[in-house]
């Protein structure tokens, strides 16, 4: 989809998603890399201490497959600096991430880097990812993921109500940001031809944090206060069970969209004989949470604790499929992995690391086309790996930034 574009892609790991996605839509990414390399190479964990040698972390592997690496030093003496105006003039994007003003303090902000183009150059778009954006009092600090997810106010409603608030163990503000920041990307290049230029984009990972509350900011005027974390529970009733290998969602929630797969539960239950007279007997189209006393919720909830704890997760789902029970699987990687439905997508593929002797099962693309040619086209590069065959290009191929290139595809499956 993108095979006729360049992106060069300097950022760190706060932007290794969106390179990613562009890389798997067919574009040419080429990471750049700082002497020494791109910190998240030496990121726990590795496969292996041969991969920590050569700077291959399972963190870079993951998010990196499909670009081309090239080191440059772009420090303002260095000679390095002409090589990267040189893939200036053949590049359509450049991506980025880092506090507010960083490529500007190189000197490299959107207006000099254009007015270095060709006369030819149909107009160069560069993408910002930055904690807080390129302007405001907070645009020249750096943030970790932890602070942009705290104060884009997602931690202060996660976690259990008598516990400090929690952060997700994954970067989540540099994923929302990385989405997004491809989605302005290539609503730029559409917008391209009919402005006769590109665009500079702008994309705060706290304003991205903050989207993902939905309409959390706009309640408060109508309930002033915090909103309270509620952990595993949902309103009064317990949302998370433990099972016998995991844990599974499933609320005890009355209404007429959860009645019929409670009384389907019990007659599950009741199949292993761990449904006890009392709760074969309750009215269940009259059944409200809200209604009963604290024991009477308290001992329901130990029942239906008790029968999942005897189940696997994957029993309680496929059963729940069977018996139509609103009931789902918190899935760990091990369930993702073995999971039928990925598999039948052929959702994972094998990535060679022959370096490593190494063969990881990667996820082989974000979205699937009828066109085709979407998906993960290579694996992670090791440093500079494609260095001297860049500079061999600028030299003696150059090309136009939107020149079409030789289509690109997906990696085989």
């Amino acid at each position: 989809m993108l095979s006729n574009y360049r992106v060069l892609d300097l950022s760190d790991e706060r932007g290794h998603l969106a390179g990613r996605m562009l890389a798997d839509l067919g574009a040419d990414v080429i990471k750049i890399e700082p002497p020494g390399g791109d910190l998240e190479r030496g990121r726990e964990p590795f496969s292996s201490a041969q991969a920590r040698e050569r700077g291959m972390s399972l963190a870079w592997m993951a998010n990196n497959p499909g670009k081309r690496s090239l080191v440059l030093d772009l420090a303002p003496a260095s000679p390095d600096r002409a090589v990267f105006r040189a893939l200036l003039a053949t590049s359509d994007v450049v991506l980025d991430a880092g506090p507010g003003g960083r490529l500007a303090g190189l000197g490299f902000d959107y207006a000099t880097m254009c007015d270095e183009l060709p006369q030819s150059h149909p107009g160069l778009i560069l993408a910002l990812i930055s904690p807080f954006g390129q302007m405001g009092p907070y645009s020249g600090l750096d943030a970790h993921d932890l602070v942009c997810v705290a104060m884009g106010g997602n931690a202060s409603v996660t976690g259990d109500p008598d516990r400090p608030p929690l952060a997700s163990s994954l970067p989540t503000a540099y994923m929302h940001g990385g989405a997004e920041a491809v989605v302005a990307i290539l609503v730029s290049l559409l917008a391209r031809p009919a402005l006769g230029t590109g665009q500079e984009i702008d994309v705060s990972l706290q304003e991205c944090q903050l989207a993902s509350l939905i309409t959390g900011a706009g309640q408060y005027p109508l309930s002033p206060g915090p909103r309270p974390r509620t952990g595993p529970r949902t309103g009064i009733t317990r949302e998370i069970w433990r099972c016998r290998d995991g844990w599974v969602s499933y609320g005890l929630r009355g209404g007429p969209a959860r009645i019929p797969g409670l009384v389907a539960t019990v007659e599950y239950m009741d199949e292993w004989g761990m449904a006890p007279d009392w709760l074969k007997a309750m009215d269940w189209q009259t059944y409200s949470p809200q209604t009963l006393e604290a024991e009477q919720l308290a001992r329901l909830e130990e029942t239906f604790a008790a029968f999942f704890s005897e189940r696997s997760m994957r029993e309680l789902y496929e059963e729940s499929l069977r018996r139509r029970i609103l009931l789902a699987p918190c899935n760990d990687a091990r369930e993702i992995l073995g999971q039928p439905q990925l598999r039948a997508r052929d959702f994972f593929v094998p990535v060679e690391y022959p370096g490593l002797g190494l063969v990881v099962e990667q996820p082989g693309f974000f979205a699937r086309s009828s066109a085709g040619g979407l998906g993960l086209r290579g694996p992670a590069p090791e440093i500079d790996a494609h260095g001297d065959s860049i500079r061999r290009e600028l030299e003696t191929q150059p090309r136009q930034a939107g020149d079409p290139e030789p289509r690109r595809e997906a990696f085989p499956r």
